[in-house]
């Protein structure tokens, strides 16, 4: 009979912009700033730590949805696919 051993390792990123006191009446950013985080930096991130997991022999990587916007959330999916001693598991 098969089992799964599953844990979970959370890194979490927060984002914050600190903005000098503006003019009496200035509009706030309204989170512009947070477009670049979404266009360039996350892209890079992510495609750093699929390119170092996929690196590793004996490991799969994909990503999951569970529901949450991209925006919010991404969840990658580390998979063993090898016995410790390296020989392919079988499937």
């Amino acid at each position: 009979m098969k089992y799964t051993e599953e844990k979970t390792f959370l890194l979490r990123f927060s984002l914050a912009a600190t903005f000098d006191d503006g003019e009496p009446g200035d509009p706030p950013d309204g989170f512009a700033w947070l477009a670049d985080w979404e266009a360039q930096l996350k892209p890079a991130v992510l495609q750093a730590v699929f390119r170092t997991l996929r690196a590793h022999p004996g490991f799969r990587v994909h990503a999951r949805s569970r529901g949450a916007s991209a925006e919010d959330e991404v969840e990658i999916v580390v998979e063993r696919t090898a016995s410790p001693d390296g020989s392919p598991r079988p499937r």
